[in-house]
């Protein structure tokens, strides 16, 4: 959980974190229990699971904040459907950073970047990217068939069909 909200005043109220580090967290609905996944990224920031939910895929954003510091998006895999093992990284936009990110059925995650919205194979590797005229920080899969992606930018909110549906667990 990243605490780029209290930073300063831009987004939030300034303020001290109450941690002092930043953890990605585990709820569990059923019994409530609020655990710490994993506390090895400097500023863990968007996430989202491949589509069998074995892989649990964690941007670290901590070059923002700290020289030399991470860009990059990592991969754990969720072993027993609640432990994260296998820590490892699984691609890096070549501009900008991975903010917000998405999966479609066929495991290729959807990101935002720099210079718009960089789509990688479950393998890691770029296929492609979607070029936006402003830095993009989020996207979602929705419409009817999950193949219009929802872009938000710094300024505006943009919208495009594309070949591939995005996966939604209600």
């Amino acid at each position: 959980d990243p605490d780029y909200g209290i930073l300063s005043d831009y987004t939030g109220t300034k303020a001290e974190s109450e941690l002092g580090f930043r953890p990605v967290f585990r709820y569990d609905p059923k019994t409530g229990d609020l655990d710490i996944a994993t506390d090895r990224m400097v500023r863990p920031n968007g996430l989202a699971f491949s589509p069998d939910e074995s892989i649990l895929y964690v941007a670290d954003t901590g070059g923002s904040h700290q020289q030399d510091g991470p860009f990059h998006i990592l991969a754990f895999d969720v072993v027993e459907g609640h432990t994260l093992a296998n820590p490892r990284v699984f691609a890096k936009p070549d501009v900008g950073v991975s903010d917000g990110f998405r999966i479609d059925e066929d495991g290729n995650l959807w990101t935002s970047a720099g210079d718009g919205v960089h789509c990688f194979a479950p393998d890691g590797a770029l296929i492609g990217k979607i070029r936006f005229p402003e830095v993009i920080s989020n996207l979602t899969f929705g419409g009817v068939r999950r193949s219009r992606l929802f872009v938000t930018g710094a300024s505006t909110l943009y919208s495009i069909f594309v070949g591939r549906r995005g996966i939604q667990t209600p």
